[in-house]
């Protein structure tokens, strides 16, 4: 296979042992193509080069490197879980690749290759902002079609999990936001000067109950940043569902408002376009839940998640400029600085609770962007939109 990294080279071979395995004869992988991954896995492509039974011509293979926490909940189940779940769905309800094989010794998967396809990352940082647009749009769309695929499925996914030994699920995000709620106060008191008025603080706490059994749930893959969802000619596709569970429908939408929260790629929007996003979720779920196409309804309910999403992120990301502001992510040209993110965060959840009467909100939420301008003064006035845009801004 030649000079591959090691890792690569390793998941290839399991995946091998485990086809031969299930196929009774001999599986032969070749080509192989490293498709990234992460710290905890390696996802590489391969060609299958001997074939015993109907295999694809290609597939792609992920290997988790090491165990999990102890205590703490396996990536490895909820993916294995997440792409059981989705497998088992019609063709064309399915959101994600097809799962072939796992082995939990191994900690394996082997999918469906859906072929290279580009990201909505590679759109939204690309030259075509009516490309950019169309592939928004997708993505909206196959999320509504997906939370509305999976509605009333809570149940099976719990059964998934058991089966891979998982005793208990829940959104991976749900403590830290409730510490959030319970200590965000007193970090902007501390950090920035700025005292909270109770009306405000109880108006966040009372988002606490997303987080709770609303009838609004589906499943989530919980990191839905645009580098893990997949341009192909059916739509968008999701990848990556290490933290994959089920939560309320609009803890998702939100990520319109709040565009992709606490993601590397979280820069703004043009103007409309989370509008036009909204609407394009909102005919996938309407046939589920009916009564979110009352406007007042759902804008309440967006609000609340807006806010949450506000509090959350600025619980993980303030303290990472107490001594210095520096960029979100890794690479500083495709990453905004968290200080501008933070502020666009605080001022556009101001707009929307300015709207909905939440004066208190409103009233904060501008007086942390201002604090934050006013403190890294060296930084953008506001969040720029992503690249794609930016010729026709």
């Amino acid at each position: 296979m030649g000079a591959f990294p090691r890792p690569v080279l390793a998941a290839l071979a399991a995946a091998e042992r485990l086809l031969t395995r299930r196929a009774g004869a001999s599986v032969v992988l070749a080509d192989p193509e490293d498709l990234g991954g992460s710290d905890r896995s390696v996802v590489a492509r391969a060609r299958v080069s001997r074939n015993p039974f109907a295999l694809p011509r290609t597939l792609v293979v992920k290997h988790y490197l090491a165990d999990p926490d102890p205590g703490m909940p396996d990536p490895f189940h909820h993916e294995v879980a997440s792409c059981q779940l989705f497998t088992a769905l019609p063709t064309e309800a399915r959101p994600s690749p097809v799962l072939i094989a796992h082995d939990p010794a191994a900690r394996l998967l082997v999918l469906e290759d859906l072929g290279r396809s580009s990201t909505l990352a590679d759109a939204l940082f690309g030259p075509d902002p009516a490309h950019a647009k169309r592939c928004l749009l997708s993505w909206a769309r196959a999320l509504g079609r997906m939370q509305a695929a999976t509605a009333g499925r809570e149940n099976d996914f719990g059964a998934l999990l058991r089966r891979q030994g998982e005793r208990a699920w829940r959104d991976p995000v749900a403590d830290d936001a409730r510490a959030a709620l319970a200590g965000l106060s007193e970090l902007l008191e501390h950090q920035l000067g700025i005292r909270v008025p109770e009306e405000a603080r109880l108006q966040a706490q009372d988002t606490a109950r997303l987080l709770d059994g609303t009838r609004y749930r589906a499943f989530s893959p919980s990191d839905t940043c645009p580098d893990n969802n997949l341009v192909t000619s059916r739509g968008v596709r999701f990848v990556d569902f290490e933290w994959g569970c089920f939560r309320d429908v609009v803890l998702d939408a939100a990520y319109f408002r709040v565009p992709f929260p606490a993601c590397e790629a979280s820069f703004a929007l043009p103007h409309g376009m989370a509008a036009t996003m909204l609407d394009a979720w909102r005919s996938e779920i309407a046939g589920v839940w009916p009564d979110l196409d009352d406007v007042e309804l759902l804008e309440r309910r967006l609000l609340d998640a807006q806010l949450l999403w506000v509090w959350l992120c600025t619980w993980w990301l303030l303290p990472r400029i107490i001594e210095r502001d520096g960029p979100l992510g890794a690479d500083p040209t495709r990453t905004p600085r968290i200080s501008t993110v933070l502020a666009h965060y605080w001022r556009e959840m101001a707009v929307s609770a300015q709207a909905l009467g939440l004066r208190a909100s409103a009233d904060l939420g501008i007086a942390v962007a201002d604090v934050l301008h006013d403190r890294h003064v060296d930084a953008l006035p506001a969040l720029p939109v992503y690249p794609a845009f930016r010729s026709v801004a």
